[in-house]
């Protein structure tokens, strides 16, 4: 990673484990773009902020929900975009058992900010 890209995909990250933390979906819809995206915990394809939004509204209302990413990768991938992809542990206080997924996010600059044009979480125990 570039210290640039680095910086960027770094700030996003604080962004949004801030907003997970807080189960605040607006502060998280804003992460991403108006063309997101979105595929969470479940199978269902989220669009746009309000679809972002309408996931994390949807979530349980855990008491002390917590994210750490690891084993993150970024690059530039071209003028404006970058790719990322790492490993989350979500921490949810014994409400359920701990959680650890793949993530990956294209990110690019839309409005003159970097906004997650595309998530994808999927299982990180192996299907095959």
């Amino acid at each position: 990673m570039s210290s640039e890209t680095d910086a960027i995909v770094s700030a996003i990250i604080a962004k949004w484990c801030a907003g997970f933390a807080a189960l605040d979906a607006a502060a998280l819809s804003s992460l991403y773009s108006k063309n997101a995206f979105f595929f969470g915990s479940n199978p269902r394809l989220y669009r746009g902020r309000d679809g972002v939004a309408d996931y994390f509204n949807g979530l349980p209302r855990w008491r002390k929900p917590s994210a750490v990413f690891s084993e993150v990768s970024a690059a530039q991938a071209g003028p404006g975009l970058i790719n990322m992809g790492a490993t989350i542990s979500f921490d949810l206080a014994g409400e359920r058992d701990d959680l650890v997924v793949k993530m990956s996010w294209v990110i690019i600059r839309e409005e003159g900010d970097w906004k997650i044009v595309n998530h994808h979480a999927s299982s990180k125990a192996p299907l095959i």
